[in-house]
């Protein structure tokens, strides 16, 4: 079955961008079942030199394959500082298995657009992000009649890990970048955005857009159309959540994880608290980045501490093998 590729944009009216001048923007790709007769090719061919990852090919635009009426829809949430193509390998398989796969870029915590401070502290808009764009498919374009919405999932990878867990109920008391007696968890910020943390003050006094963000933090983002949920490597920010709403969560979840990721503490303790999850933990050898796309010849250059993996890991066997599992754990859904 050919897959099918669009991208397009989305502004979510009831928030505004970092900059408080205009809507919240959403750009989107998604993949999908093609008619038999699409032709699937290179997607950025003018990018193959500098692209860091492998991006596979697909129909782009190709009509949808009307064998089904409907078909299930898999929500889709990058780690910090990524991109909905870095989840393109997990997409592109679900589609050949007839699933629907959105993913969003999510503002300012995106290599689509220029890092914000605020989009990578307020990470609970990412939540929000999938519940939107999901409404908006549903609602209008070329997907809206397609979908069948008894069916919708959503997979995050890192810190789209927390981003699904909170689509399931897990709600936020603290950030781990913030200083506090509650923050048995405090840190600087991550690989992508090392100083985060100095930038709490600043924003808290000078920024109305961010302070407004910032007062939501613990607010509930459970989207109940969310009928299961898989979790790789879910990011740190997950000490944060309140236990009692974790231990709440009835939604089917299964996180997997590296043996030596970093995170693998975090997404253990976390499976302790949630009733319903299963937890795979992958080779000693796994770190976290396997749940990236397989590397190019720039990444491998410029970025070999996350487009490398130890010897003896096989990215694309561990993809192959993730992407089985997550669409037996949506068809049981």
């Amino acid at each position: 079955m050919p897959v099918g590729f669009r991208q397009g944009r989305f502004e979510d009216a009831t928030r505004p961008n970092w900059d408080g001048s205009g809507p919240r923007p959403l750009t989107w790709a998604a993949w999908y079942p093609a008619s038999d007769a699409s032709t699937e090719r290179e997607l950025f061919p003018d990018r193959q030199s500098e692209t860091w990852f492998s991006i596979g090919p697909a129909a782009r635009d190709a009509p949808i394959d009307m064998a089904r009426r409907r078909y299930p829809i898999v929500m889709l949430s990058h780690g910090t500082g990524g991109a909905a193509l870095h989840l393109e390998w997990l997409a592109r398989d679900l589609a050949r298995r007839g699933f629907i796969a959105v993913g969003v870029n999510h503002h300012g915590n995106t290599t689509a657009e220029p890092y914000r401070a605020e989009g990578f502290l307020c990470w609970w808009e990412r939540a929000r992000d999938l519940t939107v764009l999901l409404d908006d498919v549903l609602a209008r374009g070329e997907f809206a009649e397609r979908v069948d919405p008894d069916r919708t999932f959503v997979v995050g990878y890192s810190l789209g890990g927390c981003t699904a867990a909170a689509l399931l109920g897990a709600i936020t008391q603290t950030s781990r970048f913030q200083k506090s007696p509650a923050n048995q968890d405090f840190g600087r910020g991550p690989r992508e955005f090392p100083d985060l943390a100095d930038h709490l003050p600043g924003l808290l006094e000078n920024s109305a857009t961010f302070r407004e963000s910032w007062a939501r933090m613990s607010n509930s983002y459970r989207d109940t159309r969310f009928k299961a949920a898989l979790l790789l490597a879910p990011g740190r920010s997950v000490h944060g959540f309140n236990e009692e709403c974790l231990s709440s969560i009835e939604t089917p979840t299964r996180i997997v994880v590296g043996g030596s990721d970093f995170v693998a503490p975090a997404a253990i303790w976390l499976h302790q608290r949630l009733r319903t999850s299963t937890l795979e933990l992958l080779a000693n050898e796994v770190g976290h980045y396997v749940f990236l796309p397989e590397a190019a010849d720039a990444g491998r250059s410029a970025g070999p501490d996350i487009c490398l993996d130890a010897p003896g890991v096989n990215r694309g066997a561990i993809h192959d093998h993730v992407a089985t599992s997550a669409a037996n754990l949506f068809l049981a859904g």
